[in-house]
Parts: C-alpha cells; sequence; structure tokens
C-alpha cells in the first residue's frame, strides 16, 4: 500500500520555527516532521510513498532523496500552485494513485497503532475513510481544527466553522481513488479544499468515519502545539516496567539528556557503551577500596542506570530501535552488574580480609543476575499488576550508591542478595499458575 503525504504548504504560523526551511523540516526532538511522518508510517508496514511538495520543495527532496536512507521508496510530485487549497495538492498526485491510498499530513504526528488498525479494513468501492476524535485532547486547538459530524459511522458535514460537530479531523485518511474525482467537482464549485471534495463524497453517502480512540495524534499547526507534541512525546517514554527510582529519579534526568543526544548522531549502541564504560571505571574505583574511591564508585553507578535509559529513549525517538540493539544493552547490563559487584567485593576484602564477603557477593551477584532473568517473562506475563515496588537494575544501583556513600559495602551486599533472590523466588511462585503463558 502507497501514502500520499501533503508538503506543499508554507506554515507561516511556524515561521519563528521553521527559518529557512520548509514547516515540513522543522525539527522535532532530533528529526523533521515529516520525517516522523513517513517512519511512523514505515512502523505500520507502508513503504511507498509520494510527496506533494511546493514551498522550498527543493530542500525536502535534498533531505529525503529517494527514501533509500529510511529504507522505504519516494516518489515527488511538484505543485507550482502550492498557495491554493490543499485539495489541490491531492488532486496534482492523482496519476500515481489506480488503487486504495493512504493520505498523510506533514505535519500531523500520530502513532503508528492508528495506520496498522486502518490498514485492516476492507475498503468497500468508491468509500472512503477519515479517521475522526470524538474525544479530543486538551492539547488539541479546537478553534483551529477541523471539524466533523457522523452519524451512524458516515461523515455528515465538514468543516472549521461547523457548530453541530460531534469530533475531530485528525488528518489521517484511507481513500479511494474515487476521491480525486470529488475533488476535482469541489473545485470545479469553487471550493479548493480537502475539506470540499470530503464533502462532496459524505453527499454521497460515500464517506465513512473512524475513531482513533486513546490513540495519540497532534496537529503541528502553532508553537504551543510544537511544545505539547514534545512533551508529549518524552512522556511517552516512560515505561510500564519503569520502578519507582527509573520512574521518580532517572527517567526525569534522562529524558534530558536523550533530548540534547538526539540533536547528533549518536546511535543507541554507542550510548550503552558509554554506559558500560562508567560501571566498567566504577568497578576500577571499587576496587581500590577507600572509602573516597568507593564513593566516588557508587556516583558513577548510580549515573550508569541515568545514561543506561538514555540508549532506549533515543532508539525510540528515532525510530532506531532494534531487537538486537535491546539484546546488545542487556548483555553490557549484566556484564557491568557482575563487575560493579566484583568491584565492592574485592575493594572490602582487600582492606578487611574477611572471605565471608566473596559468599555474600556470590548470592548478590547471583540474585541479580536471575531477578533480570526472572523479570522478562514476569513483565510480559503480570505487567507489574502484583508488584508494589518494582526491584530492577535501577533499584540495585541506586541502593549500591547508597550503600557506599554510607561506608557499608558488606551490608549493601548482603541486603542486595536477600532482596534480588527473594523477589525472583516470589517471581517464580506466582508464574506458576501462568505455566501455559510461559510455554508459548
Amino acid at each position: 500500500m502507497k501514502a500520499l503525504i501533503i508538503a506543499a504548504g508554507k506554515g507561516t504560523r511556524l515561521r519563528m520555527l521553521a527559518k529557512d526551511r520548509p514547516k515540513p523540516l522543522v525539527r522535532l526532538l532530533g528529526l523533521s516532521l515529516i520525517e516522523r511522518v513517513i517512519l511512523t508510517a514505515r512502523e505500520s508496514g507502508i513503504n511507498e510513498f509520494v510527496i506533494v511538495i511546493g514551498y522550498l520543495g527543493d530542500k525536502i527532496k535534498e533531505k529525503l532523496g529517494d527514501g533509500r536512507d529510511y529504507k522505504v521508496k519516494i516518489e515527488y510530485v511538484e505543485n507550482e500552485e502550492w498557495e491554493r487549497g490543499n485539495g489541490v495538492s491531492v488532486l496534482k498526485a492523482k496519476k500515481h494513485f489506480k488503487e486504495n491510498f493512504v493520505l498523510l499530513m506533514a505535519d500531523h504526528i500520530f502513532d503508528a497503532s492508528i495506520l496498522k488498525r486502518l490498514k485492516k479494513i476492507d475498503l468497500n468501492e468508491n468509500e472512503c475513510i477519515l479517521v475522526v476524535d470524538k474525544s479530543p485532547q486538551e492539547y488539541i486547538d479546537l478553534g483551529d481544527a477541523t471539524k466533523v459530524k457522523t452519524k451512524d459511522g458516515y461523515i455528515q458535514d465538514i468543516g472549521k466553522k461547523i457548530k453541530d460537530y460531534n469530533c475531530i479531523d485528525c488528518g489521517i485518511f484511507f481513500l479511494s481513488p474515487s476521491v480525486f474525482k470529488a475533488l476535482e467537482e469541489s473545485i470545479e464549485h469553487g471550493d479548493e479544499t480537502l475539506s470540499g471534495g470530503i464533502r462532496v463524497l459524505a453527499r454521497k453517502g460515500k464517506m465513512k468515519s473512524f475513531d482513533v480512540n486513546d490513540n495519540f495524534w497532534i496537529d503541528i499547526d502553532t508553537v504551543s502545539s510544537y511544545k505539547a507534541a514534545e512533551k508529549i512525546l518524552c512522556k511517552r517514554l516512560l515505561k510500564k516496567t519503569d520502578g519507582p527510582v527509573s520512574r521518580y529519579l532517572n527517567r526525569p534526568l534522562s529524558i534530558r539528556i536523550s533530548k540534547i543526544l538526539v540533536r547528533f548522531n549518536i546511535k543507541p549502541n554507542l550510548i550503552s557503551l558509554i554506559s558500560f564504560g562508567i560501571s566498567f571505571l566504577a568497578f576500577l574505583l571499587f576496587c581500590l577500596g577507600d572509602y573516597l574511591y568507593v564513593a566516588t564508585g557508587g556516583i558513577l553507578s548510580q549515573i550508569s542506570s541515568i545514561v543506561d535509559g538514555c540508549d532506549g529513549e533515543v532508539a525510540r525517538l528515532k525510530f532506531q530501535g532494534s531487537k538486537y540493539g535491546a539484546w546488545f544493552d542487556a548483555v553490557l547490563d549484566r556484564y557491568a552488574d557482575a563487575l560493579i559487584i566484583l568491584g565492592m567485593v574485592y575493594g572490602w576484602w582487600s582492606i578487611h580480609s574477611e572471605v565471608c564477603i566473596w559468599i555474600v557477593g556470590f548470592f548478590a551477584m547471583m540474585g541479580s543476575f536471575m531477578n533480570s532473568y526472572t523479570a522478562i517473562k514476569y513483565d510480559e506475563v503480570l505487567l507489574r499488576k502484583r508488584e508494589n515496588v518494582r526491584v530492577g537494575k535501577d533499584l540495585r544501583l541506586f541502593l549500591i550508591m547508597v550503600g557506599a556513600l554510607l561506608g557499608q559495602i558488606y551490608y549493601t551486599l548482603f541486603v542486595l542478595g536477600v532482596l534480588t533472590n527473594f523477589v525472583s523466588l516470589r517471581r517464580i511462585f506466582l508464574l506458576k499458575k501462568y505455566k501455559e503463558v510461559l510455554n508459548e
């Protein structure tokens, strides 16, 4: 399936951010708006795009090229009449679409799950679908939004000034080629907007609505909506499986760091290596045993925990996530866990010469490994429904920092050994009820 993206307009209300670029190239957390649209659509399984360009269109072509860098195929249609209504831009691409297609706006950011759901619909001949929002969030500018009136799943009317509306146009369409004939009819009667063509189809009973439900979308048309989009995308970086330390301490700090990192060409795997490097430095300091070195090692352990969140955040913000990257990060995390605990054990033993520290350290290391291993299936099955406090790497490293600052390495390792092994055994007991899921 192909997607058509309208990117011809000037976008005067975002000129402060756009400067000498066209609006679709305004950057949001490391990617331009149109890159986000393309990569979101790619995530839903769409790999072919036709982009209608107009104002400063050459800069868009220069940025995106043929799509090879994004693992998609891109064709361009030039609209020299870009100052006319957006319906004209859609009509310019008529010859590229003989089958059903998706129509997207270059400045509308949305969740890929919307397109995934939309593509599953079996569209009847000559019918079209508009995605609508029946319960728009507070960040949606209702004054500027295109209003839609629907009844029994069909659109009755659409426009910015209609009063008896019951939902909002999300700027996402699933269209049949019949839309081009409707646009020609609308333009012939003096209405050059896309909404004009939709009204023509609505009068013929051919325009369906599709509720966005709770999925995220936003039209970035002003500076305030731009800031809202940035805030929402950052908030969506939070995970259901985040422990208390991660949620309330690490994540607020790592997101601030990630907002800086996305401006540069830094890959998530490199961030994983940097986090591991900090952990290795902590290991060396722990080995020295003296309080000042140990306390510094504890602080570095916590810093590595914060930085460790940045790789996934950058990956999600820039659509660079991969199964290998997640696995690579997990492997480095286990090495980091082992080194930090080994450094704590060796440093304490080098000063106190008590053999029992090696036994305590062994149980702390074993518990940390099993804690991470059991969490994979536990999170998948129970999604933290049973745990009020999730014991994960964030909490373990925070306890290590506190113990190091207090100079209580032995008791810190003892607590880690008891806590992590108890949690792992508890998970084994709870997951016994879900054997069928574990066998999948």
